[in-house]
């Protein structure tokens, strides 16, 4: 027996202490591969960048690291095709500080129609691999009856904003597009406004139109769409 204990506290000299690791613990892989884009975040009507704190909190907690992902503010009472120019502007910052070839452009409520007529007519498609609108009036919503911002007022239902936006092909080859859509979203009347034909359309839980941003469930949904 004491030449068992000897020989144990040999080779315990020589390893240096062992930590076991709690029962049920488990390392966390990191999603971020070195194929994953940065992210540029575009919010709504009546926001800032900082609606995206905790999806961009998740996005770190799963490896992207901080200079790839820009939460955007920018004036949202402007025109949509005037953001679009600022959007444009900004993907072309991100590119340029991560040397990515790439971004993927994820979008909260109005945010995705500047976005898309980024992607659509100036040229972006070629910039972007994946686009996310979340909650986003794609044809339009009857809530922006009740604002007269100009922005707000090409959210309308028909309106010559949306009108040329949706002309032809919805979503056009080059970038891959997601929406997500709530039941529960009272600002988004019709549900059916955000799906665009192409894209992958993705019902979500109960949820209100601002908590599409910060449900975890949907986070992981659009984590794995841009890592597609």
């Amino acid at each position: 027996m004491r030449k068992h204990l000897l020989v144990v506290a040999m080779v315990s000299a020589l390893l240096g202490p062992v930590t076991t690791a709690p029962a049920g613990a488990a390392t966390q892989a990191s999603a971020f591969r070195p194929g994953s884009n940065p992210i540029l975040f575009v919010h709504g009507y009546s926001s800032n960048g900082s609606y995206w704190n905790t999806m961009a909190d998740r996005f770190r907690a799963d490896g992207w690291p901080s200079t790839h992902l820009r939460q955007w503010s920018y004036d949202w009472r402007q025109s949509n095709a005037t953001t679009a120019r600022g959007v444009a502007a900004e993907v072309d910052r991100l590119l340029a500080e991560t040397g990515a070839a790439r971004v993927d452009i994820v979008t909260h409520s109005m945010g995705g129609l500047s976005s898309r007529h980024y992607t659509k007519a100036l040229g972006g498609s070629g910039k972007t691999d994946a686009w996310v609108s979340l909650g986003g009036p794609n044809h339009g919503t009857d809530a922006a009856d009740a604002c007269y911002d100009t922005s707000c007022t090409e959210m309308r239902i028909g309106s010559a904003f949306l009108t040329a936006l949706n002309s032809g092909d919805e979503t056009p080859e080059g970038t891959r597009h997601g929406t997500w859509w709530s039941p529960c979203d009272t600002f988004i009347n019709p549900d059916s406004t955000v799906a665009l034909t192409g894209a992958a359309n993705t019902r979500t839980a109960c949820l209100g139109h601002s908590a599409l941003g910060s449900d975890p469930v949907v986070y992981g949904q659009v984590r794995d769409f841009v890592n597609g």
